[in-house]
């Protein structure tokens, strides 16, 4: 019987059903959204949540809890510092779901896993410029050129000569014979 057993099996034995999650999370985390089967965005919407709550307690403890599940410390403070932040007037559904187009390889049902509340990436435009282009401007003085020499070497006056190439495909064809 699976009396208090919440979690699908997702055709995996324990240590790589917690290791699959743990990085769909990680990867949720980082790209804010991702793409995955929909039984393992059900299942990895259930974590993530309920790391963005320990973010969103925010002591000692909750850090070293969403440090045994996630394993970096870099992940766990971008948790803390930036995205349990952005989702402290929400009490809850910090995730969403969105159904897409089956896989064409197995035909497995895929889901967008994001989070519901996402930090903007905007790109600072440049402003055009109000002020007219000026035209070049030349230095008042200008510095004196290297006085050039006459004298030049044999070898740079006479470009050497290259062997006319024979054209066709029996002539290089012998060459190839000849050389072997």
């Amino acid at each position: 019987m699976r009396h208090h057993k919440r979690t699908g099996k997702l055709s995996r034995n324990k240590s790589k059903r917690d290791a699959l999650l743990k990085n769909l999370v990680s990867s949720l985390f980082t790209y804010q959204r991702i793409k995955t089967t929909v039984p393992k965005a059900k299942e990895a919407s259930r974590l993530a949540d309920k790391m963005i709550t320990l973010g969103k307690r925010g002591d000692l403890q909750a850090e070293r809890e969403a440090f045994s599940i996630l394993r970096d410390r870099t992940m766990t403070s971008h948790l803390f510092k930036e995205i349990a932040p952005m989702f402290k007037n929400r009490a809850g559904g910090y995730t969403r779901i969105f159904y897409t187009n089956s896989r064409p390889g197995d035909g497995a049902d895929m889901a967008i896993l994001e989070l519901t509340e996402q930090k903007i990436k905007e790109t600072p435009k440049a402003k055009p410029s109000k002020e007219k282009p000026r035209a070049e401007e030349k230095p008042a003085i200008e510095a004196p050129t290297p006085p050039t020499t006459p004298e030049v070497s044999k070898a740079e006056e006479k470009p050497k000569e290259k062997p006319e190439e024979k054209k066709g495909f029996i002539p290089k064809l012998r060459d190839w014979f000849k050389k072997k």
